[in-house]
């Protein structure tokens, strides 16, 4: 039971997943406002869709140096370092009056936001003694994130899209007290980390070609997330219950099927499943079918998003570096920078058609289906899991192991490969 959990560290832990829960709902607050905005100061599509873009590629590239600053500063000093810079950010963003201002913080919100995901699963499983509790509870505050972002932006941005963003930094304030006050360093200071280390890292061919089926999948996460707000045409408030309803998915995804599924038939086959589930979801969307219709489709699409935000990142971790930070700045890279051009993308296509953006997901995202189609073997075979191609069975055990070799595992904790979680959507 929770209350008798031998968990020094407990306060540490929730202040850590508390902040990840406003960090992601600061992600998700500016879906409802989007059309708003845009009318608010004359912007087009694609400039309002710049909202995302900034904020995703500034993350992606800020977090390598992230990770890095991590061995000489320790952990919670980058992390109260990122928070302060998203509460900032938000704040100045409600003050902002033109779309560039805006876009550039939140190119400041996504740096803010990239040193505190590049420390906080780490710092997590550092401080706890139960590893699977503690990951549980990250997740369900990202689920949570999910769900409660679009609210907050659906209800606060009918009184002005301004307010949502001042809600943002209001709670990242609070965010920051807690971390100041509740958080400490492992016992143990990280050791220092080079760039090499990071790179590195895509010389193995099971972690390359889990990057490029997450580098596909995140593009489309993106297009769905960023542009459907503008494809479905809603008010302020139905829109922000519609992506409640999203995040409600997504939640479901995460934290009712994904780790069932993976438990059952395997974090490979359930990563293979999700992803082809995202895909005739996307596929549905361009059809351009009746808003109710798309307004369900979105939902089952958050559903499967869930379940493949539930194992990518466990998926990193087993077939990455023992360091933990090496294989999240490296994951990370590919998760964040190939899904930063997806907004941009979609506002740039929403004058050749309303559904263009999604053909196009489809297109990328088919990419990443016969890439895993043709490489699920591999990472099968280094966690001791089987795909339903048996030939693709014995070319993997030949390659890395016998399933029953890869599932004694390496016999320290640090090199084992965890359980099935999320530390980002999409």
């Amino acid at each position: 039971m929770a209350g008798t959990r031998n968990e020094p560290n407990k306060t540490a832990i929730y202040a850590t997943a508390l902040t990840a829960f406003f960090a992601i709902a600061g992600i998700a607050v500016v879906d409802p406002i989007l059309p708003v905005i845009g009318e608010a100061i004359g912007a087009t599509t694609w400039q309002i869709e710049l909202l995302f873009t900034a904020y995703i590629a500034v993350m992606a590239l800020g977090m390598i140096p992230a990770v890095l600053a991590t061995g000489k500063f320790g952990y919670k000093k980058i992390l109260g370092a990122g928070v302060t810079l998203v509460a900032i950010a938000a704040i100045l963003a409600a003050l902002s009056t033109s779309i560039g201002q805006l876009a550039a913080l939140r190119g400041l919100w996504g740096l803010g936001n990239a040193m505190f995901f590049a420390t906080a699963m780490v710092l997590l499983v550092s401080l706890a003694n139960d590893r699977e509790w503690v990951v549980g509870i990250f997740e369900t505050c990202v689920g949570l994130g999910f769900a409660v972002g679009p609210l907050i932006g659906g209800l606060l941005g009918s009184i002005s899209w301004r307010v949502p963003f001042f809600a943002c930094g209001l709670f990242m304030i609070v965010a920051l007290a807690m971390s100041i006050t509740k958080l400490k360093d492992p016992a143990e200071k990280p050791a220092p980390l080079h760039v090499g280390q990071v790179f590195s890292l895509f010389r193995k061919p099971a972690f390359l070609a889990l990057a490029v089926v997450t580098a596909t999948y995140n593009f489309v996460f993106f297009i769905i997330l960023g542009y459907t707000p503008i494809f479905l045409g809603l008010d302020v408030i139905p829109l922000g219950l519609v992506f409640t309803a999203w995040g409600l998915g997504l939640a479901f995804g995460i934290l009712v099927v994904g780790h069932k599924l993976a438990h059952t038939i395997g974090a490979v086959q359930t990563l293979g499943i999700a992803v082809a589930g995202v895909l005739v979801m996307t596929l549905l969307l361009a059809l351009g079918l009746p808003t109710p219709a798309s307004i369900v489709v979105l939902v089952v699409a958050g559903v499967f998003m869930g379940i493949a935000n539930a194992i990518l990142t466990d998926l990193s971790l087993a077939l990455g570096d023992p360091d933990r930070r090496v294989t999240t700045g490296a994951f990370n890279l590919v998760r964040w920078g190939f899904a930063a051009p997806a907004p941009v993308i979609a506002g740039l296509l929403h004058p050749v058609g309303l559904s263009a953006p999604y053909w196009v997901g489809v297109a990328v995202l088919a990419v990443g289906v016969v890439v895993f189609l043709l490489t699920a073997h591999k990472m099968a075979g280094q966690l001791g899991e089987k795909v339903l191609w048996s030939r693709w069975n014995r070319a993997a055990a030949a390659v890395e192991g016998t399933p029953e070799e890869k599932a004694l595992g390496p016999s320290s904790e640090e090199s084992a490969p965890a359980r099935p979680s999320t530390i980002t959507p999409g």
